[in-house]
């Protein structure tokens, strides 16, 4: 009898393949300048994982992606890693990602994995993955440098980004949709 809370050898192989692919995400970026986010394919990379993978295991995948990066391995934008990335003033939207995931999680758990339901999980963790990301950078940045409003942290971090997200989010879910059926 299998059970469902245990992962299997195939499981830890899509953990590691959807790692993998959110460091390639990651290295694929546009540098912005500091103390910008830098824009970057990774969101894509961590929907790509939630809805291929489902909620349960994307989310893992998130965290063996973040855990590879706070052990030394240069998996972040920039081939960044280490604890003073996630430490810094952009490394809470790093964290965010498993913020997403778990919120992708517990929709698609709540509502199903229909797709407006995949995609109301996918931008309500976006959303999150923005808030808890601001709340770091404006915690940080104003203790490091200075005063700042939320409208221009938010100027600054979200705004750009959430069109390009969004159509991030759109595509991992038509990419997901292919290549579902075909994992055992």
């Amino acid at each position: 009898m299998k059970s469902h809370s245990r992962l299997r050898t195939v499981d830890l192989t899509y953990l590691g393949l959807f790692a993998a692919l959110m460091a390639i995400c990651a290295w694929i970026s546009v540098p912005m300048p500091a103390p910008l986010v830098p824009f970057t394919l990774q969101t894509f990379a961590i929907f790509a994982a939630v809805t291929t993978l489902g909620g349960r295991r994307g989310t893992y995948a998130v965290g063996v992606y973040l855990l590879l990066g706070l052990v030394g391995l240069p998996v972040f934008a920039g081939f960044r890693s280490g604890p003073g990335t996630l430490l810094g003033t952009t490394g809470g939207y790093i964290l965010g990602f498993f913020v997403c995931a778990v919120v992708y999680w517990l929709v698609t758990a709540w509502l199903g994995e229909s797709l407006w339901a995949v995609f109301l999980g996918g931008t309500l963790g976006l959303a999150a993955c923005y808030a808890f990301g601001t709340a770091w950078f404006l915690l940080l940045y104003i203790r490091t440098t200075g005063p700042m409003s939320l409208g221009a942290a938010l100027g600054m971090c979200v705004v750009p980004y959430v069109l390009p997200d969004l159509c991030k989010l759109a595509l991992a879910v038509l990419v997901s949709r292919q290549v579902r059926p075909h994992l055992r």
